[in-house]
């Protein structure tokens, strides 16, 4: 094989470092700073994901489903890493005083095709076909073949919808969590480095067992932003994802610097 297509060789994986709670707020002031400084591009990739969730919601009306987004919706933050994979080039090319340009980021992104990161959005869209499984199965283990009607809130409220939603949110919690631990790292890493993605699934959760307490900190305000995003038909979106995926990657190079 020509020395020009040979594959690059594997990147060297830094040690994990440890961070702090102060190490959070600074990653969000830098997110913060990074959607201030390029909004376009947090927009543009933001309006995908927004897109993308109001057609879901259009769908389920248009064939009277509407209940059919409750477990959709709640699985949407399983999506959000990979929604943000072109807000780490941007926050990379900040970093590098590189360019922002849309032919440079959009390259950037469509070059990920021939490496690891549909591997990495396979897995995340499986995680989150299971999920929507799972949540269609607790309900029916809750309320047999009976259909959500006109009166679904009232169901949902009663006492066996109260107790289906509370399992359903320990067992979305806990695949969350699990996602959560596996992707942090390895999208950003993925990115930035020459991995595998099970290298980089490895290492993400390495470097979340090292940083439990404040991972799990910044996955609880992954999760609440996200869903108070959503809650005025997506909209919110616009502004809280941007901010999360520039201070993702400005996570990614705390805890693994260098």
């Amino acid at each position: 094989m020509p020395d020009n297509l040979a594959a690059p060789p594997p990147s060297l994986i830094p040690p994990v470092a440890r961070i702090s709670r102060s190490d959070l707020h600074a990653a969000l002031r830098a997110g913060l700073d990074d959607f201030r400084a390029a909004p376009f591009f947090g927009i543009a990739f933001s309006l995908v994901y927004v897109l993308g969730g109001l057609a879901l919601l259009a769908g389920f009306l248009l064939i009277g489903q509407s209940w059919l987004f409750i477990p959709v919706a709640l699985g949407f933050p399983l999506l959000a890493p990979f929604a943000a994979t072109g807000l780490y080039e941007v926050s990379r090319r900040r970093e590098q005083g590189a360019p922002l340009t849309w032919a440079a980021v959009a390259g950037c992104v469509f070059a990920q095709r021939d490496r690891q990161i549909p591997s990495m959005a396979m897995v995340i869209m499986l995680a989150f076909m299971f999920w929507v499984f799972v949540a269609h199965t607790i309900f029916a283990l809750f309320f047999g073949l009976q259909p959500i009607t006109s009166s679904g809130a009232a169901m949902l409220l009663s006492g066996p919808g109260l107790l289906m939603l509370a399992t359903g949110s320990l067992i979305g919690g806990a695949m969350a969590a699990v996602m959560f631990a596996l992707t942090v790292i390895a999208l950003p890493l993925l990115l930035d480095r020459e991995v595998d993605f099970i290298t980089a699934m490895i290492t993400s959760f390495g470097a979340v067992r090292e940083n439990f307490a404040v991972m799990s900190i910044w996955a609880a305000l992954i999760a609440g932003l996200l869903f108070l995003a959503m809650t005025p038909v997506f909209l919110g979106l616009f502004a809280v994802l941007p901010v999360l995926g520039h201070a993702s990657w400005h996570i990614y190079r705390k805890v693994l610097p260098g």
